[in-house]
């Protein structure tokens, strides 16, 4: 017996493996590596994802703590950022004493970023509990304020002649760019 194929048909079979034969090497010479790739940096973006959102989380969380301890010490923040004025020094602290006096400034060497003022001061009490007031009031004042011992305190007549310096810190301006 005797098969015909027509020429159309051939044509069609041999362009039919053709295909075949290119669809096959295709998928093994490109495919089938480049899934395997494929798999292995989607796993590898998986696993920097799930990093950013731990790093995401971890940034959202110090940001809130970052404002609620800015919002805390807003005070001693602008403290740092104020210029000194011995005349408004005197003004809000004349109360603790019968007569307060500030020598001149003189600047010291700069601490951790800090510029350093060291200040003179002398003064009259009529008791110690006023200067322990004063003391305190100095944790509330408009700058950052270091008593340095020994404070000296002398007896005359019935009042107490003190004298003590103090060390004012203050940031330097040029390191203070973010606000």
């Amino acid at each position: 017996m005797k098969i015909n194929f027509s020429r159309q048909s051939i044509y069609l079979l041999a362009v039919s493996f053709f295909l075949l034969v290119f669809v096959l090497v295709f998928s093994f010479a490109v495919l089938i590596p480049e899934g395997k790739e494929y798999r292995i940096k989607r796993s590898e973006l998986s696993i920097e994802n799930l990093e950013l959102k731990q790093l995401s989380d971890f940034a959202l969380e110090k940001e809130i703590i970052l404002q609620k301890l800015r919002s805390e010490n807003l005070h001693a923040i602008e403290a740092f950022d104020s210029e000194f004025n011995s005349d408004r020094f005197i003004k809000q602290h004349r109360t603790f004493f019968s007569s307060l006096n500030v020598s001149k400034l003189n600047m010291l060497e700069e601490e951790d970023g800090f510029s350093v003022y060291e200040v003179n001061t002398t003064s009259e009490i009529s008791s110690p509990k006023s200067f322990y007031n004063f003391l305190d009031s100095l944790n509330k004042s408009d700058w950052i304020i270091s008593v340095n011992f020994p404070i000296n305190f002398k007896r005359d007549g019935e009042m107490i002649k003190s004298s003590f310096t103090m060390k004012v810190y203050n940031n330097k301006s040029d390191l203070n760019t973010t606000k």
